[in-house]
């Protein structure tokens, strides 16, 4: 388990990333190359990524040079997910390049200590070494995350924009309680469980910063120093909520119950086939429903092969918001979390 602890004045100093933090959706997204769990979710991407990298070249990079160095495992280091990565690509790049040898060093050997390094990797202390590692992270981004930014700060926003309703109406401790199915506000502590060690992080007035992931999947990641400051990464992909046809009564009256079924399937990832096994219909039925609600604006269709994933649009969100519905469904089986723990 982990648990930050506040005080009052750490609960006045909760802030929300502005935008995607570019090293740390490389980070995870080089997770989701590594496991098929929630692949589901993520399947238009995944195919359209391995596709890029192949065109790139950067195959043999990525599986020999960048995995090694991100392991979706217990640790990772944590100099390769620096706070300047929120001002965007160029500045986090920036701050990896400008990492302290002696930082380099203690966390490579963590790194080997854990789960296993490359023999090379204890040349990242070296300038030239660390470049070649901006150049491939760089190229990383380029190819499989930078065609799909405006598509993923569109969801951070809509996320932003859910944080700040909770925070007039709820104030911050209501903000705090939101966060997720694995991440529990009891005052003054904010615990994430399940996570790979047990670990208390005292925020002594630094406050703490979330961050929502499009990539992250399932479990929140935070930093293996807790003398870094404070970050909570979050994901915003939650497999769908298991949900009954009678407990949202105005959306069902609104869109009928068999619509209303199929939006809270949508709510991060549903494909045609699960959406009529939770709306009770058969697909060809359900594929009906799903062009309604797409032509509305509420639901937006990605098809890979011959499967065709549905996930909301930020309308369809709010919708479901001001309907009452919860977007943070039942917890899915993957373990795993950020640069200590099994990062996500």
């Amino acid at each position: 388990m982990l648990r930050f602890h506040f005080t009052q004045e750490d609960l006045t100093r909760v802030r929300v990333a502005t935008e995607p933090h570019a090293l740390w959706e490389i980070a995870v997204s080089l997770h989701r190359l590594q496991t098929r769990e929630g692949r589901w979710a993520y399947a238009p991407w995944f195919r359209t990524a391995c596709d890029s990298l192949r065109r790139a070249g950067l195959e043999r990079t990525v599986r020999s040079f960048l995995l090694p160095l991100f392991p979706r495992a217990s640790y990772f280091p944590d100099f390769l997910t620096p706070p300047e990565g929120i001002l965007g690509l160029d500045a986090g790049l920036e701050a990896v390049l400008a990492t302290p040898q002696a930082r380099v060093v203690s966390e490579v050997d963590a790194l080997a200590r854990g789960v296993g390094a490359p023999a090379w990797a204890h040349r990242l202390t070296e300038r030239d070494m660390r470049e070649q590692l901006v150049d491939a992270l760089r190229a990383y981004h380029r190819a499989v995350i930078a065609p799909h930014e405006e598509r993923i700060k569109e969801r951070l926003h809509a996320e932003r924009a859910r944080h700040a309703h909770t925070l007039f109406h709820a104030g911050t401790e209501g903000m705090l309680s939101g966060l997720g199915p694995t991440i529990r506000w009891r005052p003054p502590v904010l615990e994430v469980d399940p996570y790979p060690d047990r670990r208390d992080v005292h925020l002594d007035g630094r406050g703490l910063l979330l961050i929502p992931s499009h990539f992250c999947w399932h479990t929140p990641v935070s930093l293996a120093d807790p003398g870094l400051p404070p970050v909570l990464l979050y994901p915003l992909h939650h497999p769908p909520a298991t949900t009954s046809h009678t407990d949202s009564p105005p959306l069902n009256v609104l869109l009928g119950p068999t619509r209303a079924a199929i939006l809270r399937a949508s709510a991060t990832g549903s494909t045609t086939t699960e959406a009529a096994r939770r709306a009770g219909v058969t697909p060809t039925t359900a594929s009906h429903h799903t062009a309604v609600l797409r032509d509305a604006g509420l639901i937006t269709s990605h098809r890979h092969a011959n499967t065709v994933l549905h996930t909301l649009t930020p309308l369809g969100a709010a919708l479901l918001r001001t309907a009452g519905q919860p977007l943070t469904p039942a917890p899915d089986t993957l373990g795993g979390s950020g640069n200590s723990p099994p990062r996500e």
